[in-house]
């Protein structure tokens, strides 16, 4: 006998909900977006490197570390630990976060907006932690980014976070990586005639953490998303030389091929962690092998050559 049909959602019109936004509304953001599709951190487990692929066309995830895939339900039904009726309520339910179309669109932004509530000096026993285990040194850190405490859906938070030009944050910690609005990039402006340009902050702390003696000669301008590539463009007119260190992966190369098309000035520097989707990436394993001296290109050592202990600290040699 078949179960009785609810007065709820319909499958098939649950599963024209966005899947970007069921996303965003349980905390999780994209890392890289383009028109057809998003890149996300997986919603199922920790990782550094974005496997999580969403089309915008489809409609459709799939997680590429896992090798699975499906539409808005399974997604919800996967996450929320659910089933299909409880998802289904999810998303038709006015009373839910999801809102599906039952609402102004500014009401349904408005509920979902990450709330920054207080901005201090970084100083958080967990985030110094999360910095270490990068091996990030402090006193680089504490130059660019902040403890940033915020909510979102009710719900209190802190994390790293790094401002951008148009006063939003991005935010990281050890469990998540999201962002505050308005998205924008960050350029750091000291009136020098050289630009460094990166796609995240940590890409920034790491490369500075490795060789601090860059701070003095260059600008630097952190995408946030790879999306601003464009308006990239139009910052480094300003620049007659545009050191590029974007990730060694499939959109970090299609940004770096864009970047050096458009202009002549620009300078891959991806080849310093060949072998490594980031600078981070690089400097960990560096730092954790001791191998941070002999792995380094020549063109960025400092006047007095640094090493690396075991624990990640720079030892300075005469």
């Amino acid at each position: 006998m078949k179960e009785k049909r609810t007065k709820g959602l319909s499958c098939e019109r649950a599963r024209a909900f966005p899947i970007e936004k069921a996303l965003a509304k349980l905390g999780h953001f994209p890392t890289a977006t383009s028109d057809k599709a998003a890149w996300f951190l997986s919603p199922f487990r920790l990782e550094t490197q974005a496997s999580f692929k969403v089309s915008k066309n489809l409609n459709r995830w799939y997680d590429h570390g896992e090798g699975t895939g499906g539409n808005v339900i399974d997604l919800i039904c996967r996450i929320q630990h659910c089933t299909v009726s409880d998802a289904l309520r999810i998303i038709g339910d006015d009373n839910s976060s999801f809102f599906f179309q039952q609402r102004p669109c500014f009401e349904v932004e408005q509920q979902d907006k990450i709330l920054v509530k207080e901005v201090k000096e970084l100083a958080n026993y967990a985030l110094l932690g999360y910095l270490n285990s990068r091996y990030i040194l402090l006193i680089t850190a504490k130059k660019f980014i902040r403890e940033v405490h915020y909510s979102f859906k009710n719900k209190s938070y802190f994390a790293i976070g790094f401002k951008n030009d148009s006063g939003g944050w991005e935010l990281r910690n050890k469990y998540y990586k999201n962002c505050s609005s308005p998205k924008d990039i960050t350029h750091i402006k000291k009136g020098n005639g050289k630009l460094i340009v990166t796609e995240g902050v940590f890409d920034l702390l790491s490369l500075l953490s490795y060789n601090e003696m860059l701070e003095a000669e260059y600008d630097f301008l952190v995408l946030n998303s790879t999306a601003f590539v464009s308006k990239a463009m139009e910052i480094m007119k300003g620049y007659l030389q545009i050191d590029l260190y974007l990730d060694n992966d499939p959109n970090g190369r299609r940004t770096t091929q864009k970047l050096m098309a458009h202009s002549i000035n620009c300078l891959d520097k991806s080849m310093l962690y060949e072998g490594f989707k980031d600078m981070n990436e690089w400097l960990i394993y560096n730092a954790k092998k001791g191998l941070g001296q002999e792995a380094r290109d020549v063109s960025l050592l400092p006047q007095r050559q640094t090493r690396f202990t075991p624990d990640g600290r720079k030892v300075r040699e005469k």
